[in-house]
């Protein structure tokens, strides 16, 4: 058995200067597009998955943008209904629309090429998975417009809310299977898991993290359905799904949609941040394996997806006395530390080790770094707050402040995503960003995230309550909650930019080369674009830097330059 199907797409893109130019333009169109429908290309998967996320986050940021704009205004502008409504398909659009899909789309498109590989493994598979979480999307949505998702009326409605809920993320754990298989199973000779690139392992971990989480949210997801359809009683009918409407308690599948779990979501983009650092400094990393356990760390939120449990640390006291020692005191903060404060010292780790990067060395820094920054710090920032919303001593439970956190792990996984766009994109395509331009849509998409998540990490302090319009407390409530609106709403036009530059400039743009940036990784040994079979030749890696290895001794002048 091979995890590579050996029937897989084998088709290039057709010569419109060759015997297909004389097929009609309609017959091009339909075979185009009927090559793209029934594609299992690692490829094309992944630019489908980040083109579909991408588009729904157009319509989830802007959801974020009415829901601001709703909490500060006094007149309401939705009923009590579908303001339920809405929180719901914004925090599981947000997690299962957006990120989950983008990250995993520029894993399944670029993995596959780091590792040297021919394909992704088990393609069918990863076909398969991404129509699964598309038609799963597409039911959500249907369901939730027809007042059948959380707090829903209609019974009909809620019932297929569930199911496609199912269908979804079932989806998105066959895409995982694949991407950990990969990893696992088809690396180039030579390539032993120490020389593993930065990005693919974080990949590893992450995909390794969802393939034991996200059937958990599916088991749980079972017993949903089947207590909603029979008694509606251990589970608290469809008001217990999220946790959703006033006075509900339960919150069946708040695990998967809350911080630690998310980390796991946006773990590639910290492994991207330290692949760019490779990639700018133009040398070997330092502390290379101090690197990965860090990200490895990372990979410790796991627990809180396994287990289904938020973890909290109920400090009463300002000291810990010695009769404490052996205590609930010490016990419940072993837990926390271990739950929660690891992922966040496995990031620190990675933080603190970028400067060596760049010691003895001229960096050459370029747009898709910016991009992997301002991610790897927004979501940086948002496990911090989520080491600080667990105590129970600050109040921050029950409020804005973890929606504020949530969406700087979000947005920030964005970000990271739009920066493999622009560092890979050219390999993919061919033709490289307009780096004057893209860098405008750096520094758009982090202040659209300090605006929708900043904000709320405040009015969490002033017990602004979550998943609520009505609300008093002293300060300025509307200020808050209005720059949270306009906070998404830049992250929209962030969006829309930036999909328009890249699809301008992957069509027009300037030829990027085989290797444009000086790479290190094999997925810059092939050509630009790639073969339908990605490399023409097998490459034996004798580093985790092969084409440092391949390529000849800079020079001292080179090296200063």
């Amino acid at each position: 058995m091979t995890t590579i199907d050996p029937t897989i797409d084998t088709a290039t893109h057709a010569d419109p200067h060759g015997s297909a130019s004389h097929a009609s333009t309609g017959s091009t169109a339909v075979a185009t597009i009927g090559s793209w429908i029934t594609t299992s290309d690692h490829k094309r998967l992944g630019r489908m998955l980040i083109g579909g996320g991408l588009i729904a986050l157009l319509g989830i940021a802007l959801v974020g943008a009415l829901l601001g704009f709703e909490r500060a205004d006094s007149a309401a502008l939705f009923d009590s209904g579908a303001i339920a409504q809405l929180f719901a398909i914004n925090r599981v659009g947000l997690a299962y629309f957006v990120v989950l899909p983008i990250v995993l789309g520029l894993s399944v498109a670029v993995v596959p090429l780091q590792l040297g590989a021919r394909s992704l493994a088990f393609p069918r598979l990863a076909a398969a998975g991404f129509w699964a979480w598309f038609a799963g999307m597409a039911l959500v949505i249907v369901s939730i417009a027809a007042n059948g998702g959380p707090s829903g009326g209609a019974s009909r409605y809620v019932a297929l809310f569930i199911s496609s809920y199912g269908v979804m993320l079932a989806g998105l754990t066959a895409i995982a299977i694949c991407l950990a298989t990969t990893v696992l199973t088809t690396r180039a000779p030579g390539m032993n898991m120490r020389r593993i690139p930065l990005f693919s392992w974080s990949v590893l971990v992450s995909a390794l993290g969802l393939v034991l989480v996200l059937p958990v949210a599916i088991g749980t997801v079972i017993y949903l359905y089947v207590s909603y359809r029979y008694n509606r009683t251990p589970f608290g009918g469809n008001a217990g799904l999220l946790g959703s409407g006033p006075g509900t308690t339960a919150n069946w599948l708040g695990f998967s949609l809350t911080q630690p779990t998310t980390f796991l979501y946006a773990l590639p983009a910290i492994g991207f941040f330290a692949e760019m650092l490779a990639v700018t400094s133009r040398k070997r990393l330092p502390k290379r394996g101090i690197l990965m356990a860090g990200v490895a760390l990372v990979g410790v939120a796991i627990l809180g997806g396994v287990t289904q449990t938020q973890q909290t640390l109920p400090w009463t006291g300002s000291k810990l006395y010695l009769g404490d020692l052996f205590g609930d005191k010490l016990e419940n903060l072993v837990s926390y530390a271990f739950f929660v404060g690891l992922p966040v010292l496995g990031a620190v780790i990675v933080l603190l080790l970028a400067p060596l990067a760049f010691v003895g060395t001229k960096p050459k820094l370029n747009v898709a770094f910016l991009f992997a920054f301002f991610g790897f710090s927004m979501v940086l920032v948002g496990m911090l707050g989520n080491l600080l919303a667990g105590v129970e001593e600050l109040r921050l439970l029950g409020t804005v402040f973890e929606e504020g956190a949530f969406v700087y792990v979000c947005y920030g996984a964005v970000l990271s995503v739009m920066g493999g766009v622009v560092h890979w994109g050219p390999k993919l395509w061919g033709r490289k960003i307009d780096d004057k331009k893209v860098a405008l849509f750096a520094l758009l998409g982090v202040t659209a995230t300090v605006l929708a998540s900043l904000p709320y990490y405040i009015a969490g302090f002033a017990d602004q309550p979550a998943d609520s319009v009505g609300f008093d407390y002293s300060g300025p409530q509307n200020l808050w909650n209005i720059l949270v609106g306009v906070g998404h709403g830049l992250m929209v036009l962030t969006v829309l930019g930036f999909v328009g530059l890249a699809m301008q400039s992957f069509r027009k743009g300037e030829l990027a080369g085989d290797d444009p940036w000086d790479g290190q990784t094999l997925e810059w040994a092939t050509s630009s674009p790639p073969p339908a079979n990605n490399f023409s030749t097998m490459h034996t890696v004798a580093s985790a830097e092969p084409l440092i290895d391949l390529k000849p001794a800079p020079s001292t002048s080179e090296e200063n330059s």
